[in-house]
């Protein structure tokens, strides 16, 4: 048996898909939703203080403006 994903185009190809399943010759798997991995601006938001977020902006800024 394989896996395979599909991307569904239109309603025609989902009741192909259904008709498919119906009839025994493949099985429609939900899609989990820890699978999608989300953004890693998602995945770490709030997970710096705003302080220390505050003294690591102005620590990148004299960095820079040390190039200048």
């Amino acid at each position: 048996m394989t896996t395979a994903t599909v991307e569904i185009k239109n309603n025609i190809a989902l009741d192909l898909l259904q008709y498919l399943e119906n009839i025994g010759m493949l099985r429609v798997v939900k899609p989990k939703s820890a699978s999608v991995n989300p953004k890693l601006s998602e995945r770490f938001a709030g997970s710096l203080s705003k302080e220390s977020v505050r003294e690591m902006q102005q620590e990148l800024n004299s960095m820079r403006n040390e190039w200048e």
